[in-house]
């Protein structure tokens, strides 16, 4: 009975906890400032980052076993164009030459995942591990070290092994934590002497969401209403067993840290002077970024999240919500496990109240009960989801200072991406997108935000998941009709590399002079893409041509 007393008030102490950060955001007050010139601090970390699936190619290779996204991604109809990341960037192969691309931008840290099916094709490492896709990821960390490069390795970015779907079920069966806590074990036993940054998810928002509610991404479900909660639910506890085992086992060793890579769009009222806005934005950051952080930070779901997602699962006339619940014991055990926390932004959206009936079905977006609206006067370089918006990111940073206690922060994606049938390596929009994110960011470290590094995302052009080649985030244009696929600089490279020199932004006439500087030498490179496709089209062409035999006529 004392127990359960004890628990309660520090239930209740936690939930005053989070009521006062909230509380100390400010959603009225958004500072659009012009931009501010001034330099990070020293030992600031710039970076680039890829994943696995995206970008190694090599999918059936060396002892590799499937994962869900080369299953998913060989289902006609399910990904633009039916493309595949089979062979990708061929980034397997290329480890040298794009260390080397990394070594020219001197970046300090380079962001990328390890393949979890690579290392054990089962997904379980009592059956057999994969010794070549071991040397693999040793390769790559040793050269990128050799090279004073960080490495920064994310151990799930999407790629579950097919076998733990088919048996299983994947995210939505529990099993999984301990499969994965075993496989990040083995990774911190192998590489954990020269990795001392770990990440355990990216963007596990999608993974629940678009794997198990929409089913746009693998394994392609729709489980409306419950599968992205339950997907969660294990991927949150997944995550806290593996920071756990790291903290019990290793840390003493190693001195490594262990964190998590959130995705968040910004949400901003609407109207900041109407306080539904106000509500409905909340909601929509709570939703989105809450639902995995405050778990993590405070020991159980954002109150709202409760609320909302109880409410309307009454009124399906269930008797318990759909969002799961956590334990006593699994609150403690899941509280304070980040040693500090990767975001990875990309655009921002206007919301207001929208209400939705409970009898029109029940769904995460529904529950939410908002809409979510774009100023068409916001710049679009043709994707459909990707609109620059530089000032929600400082908004978003700040508001991760007041929410979770002033954190550790590693941006860990951020980037611009392109829908282009042409060729163009002159991205000015991206220059512009990164000089005003970057800038923004600069501005939220000057208001205290602890953030302590910044991944560019990303370094090639990959395969991007459901719009397969369709659209691009590199920062090196990569050549997919080409067998080798060659890397071409697009001119962010440069500018990004004097983003880097700098550290920030020094003064104007320097920073007007970087991107008519970048804009000369993407030029040339053009001219070399364009001499290479046409060589290429030529051989095709030829190849192409029916042969000719000479006929002789009959004796």
């Amino acid at each position: 009975m004392l127990q359960h007393s004890v628990l309660r008030i520090c239930h209740i102490l936690l939930l005053a906890m989070c009521i006062f950060a909230s509380e100390d955001f400010d959603w009225t007050k958004n500072k659009i400032g012009s931009f501010q010139y001034g330099t990070f601090a020293s030992g600031f970390s710039w970076g680039a980052g890829s994943s696995a699936y995206q970008t190694e190619g090599a999918w059936d290779k060396d002892g590799k076993g499937k994962s869900i996204w080369d299953v998913f991604s060989h289902k006609r109809g399910k990904i633009h164009l039916n493309d595949t990341g089979d062979s990708s960037c061929e980034g397997y192969y290329k480890i040298k030459d794009d260390i080397a691309l990394m070594k020219d931008m001197k970046l300090n840290h380079y962001l990328f995942s390890i393949s979890w099916p690579r290392i054990l094709p089962s997904g379980v490492k009592t059956d057999y591990i994969n010794e070549k896709g071991i040397e693999h990821y040793d390769n790559l960390i040793n050269m990128l070290l050799e090279n004073k490069m960080t490495p920064i390795v994310t151990l799930y970015h999407w790629d579950l092994p097919q076998v733990l779907e088919e048996k299983y079920g994947g995210w939505q069966n529990a099993s999984m934590i301990n499969f994965f806590n075993d496989f990040a074990n083995l990774c911190f036993e192998r590489f954990g002497n020269r990795v001392k940054y770990w990440i355990t998810f990216n963007n596990p928002w999608s993974v629940a969401v678009e794997g198990y509610e929409t089913g746009e991404h693998a394994p392609g479900l729709k489980m409306r209403g419950t599968g992205a909660y339950n997907a969660a639910h294990n991927i949150i506890k997944a995550h806290a067993k593996v920071w756990h085992t790291y903290d019990a086992q290793w840390r003493n060793k190693q001195k490594g840290m262990v964190g998590i890579s959130l995705s968040a769009d910004w949400g901003e009222p609407v109207d900041v002077n109407n306080q539904r806005d106000i509500e409905a934005a909340e909601r929509y950051v709570q939703f989105y970024l809450g639902w995995f952080a405050t778990p993590l930070f405070h020991g159980d779901y954002p109150q709202i999240m409760k609320d909302y997602i109880g409410r309307k699962s009454a009124q399906q006339g269930l008797s318990s919500s759909r969002l799961p619940t956590f334990s006593p014991h699994e609150k403690s055990y899941v509280r304070g496990t980040c040693d500090f926390l990767g975001i990875s932004h990309f655009t921002t959206r206007y919301i207001t109240q929208k209400n939705f009936p409970s009898n029109r079905g029940n769904n995460y977006f529904t529950d939410r009960d908002l809409a979510e609206l774009v100023d068409p006067q916001w710049p679009d370089p043709g994707s459909e989801w990707l609109y620059s918006v530089p000032w929600g990111f400082r908004r978003l940073l700040s508001f991760v200072k007041t929410q979770y206690g002033d954190p550790i922060i590693y941006v860990t994606g951020n980037g611009v991406s392109e829908k282009m049938m042409c060729t163009e390596l002159c991205d000015d929009w991206r220059m512009q997108y990164l000089r005003d994110y970057i800038n923004e960011m600069l501005k939220a470290v000057k208001d205290g935000v602890n953030v302590k590094g910044y991944t560019t995302w990303s370094l090639l052009d990959k395969f991007e998941w459901d719009e397969g080649y369709s659209e691009r985030f590199g920062l090196y244009y990569v050549d997919f009709d080409s067998k080798n696929k060659p890397r071409y600089p697009k001119a962010s490279v440069q500018y990004y590399k004097r983003i880097i020199s700098s550290n920030g932004f020094p003064n104007q006439r320097e920073i007007e002079s970087w991107k008519r500087k970048a804009l000369e030498t993407c030029t040339s490179s053009n001219q070399l893409l364009a001499a290479a496709r046409r060589k290429s089209k030529e051989n095709k062409e030829h190849a192409d041509m029916p042969k000719v035999w000479p006929v002789h006529d009959e004796v």
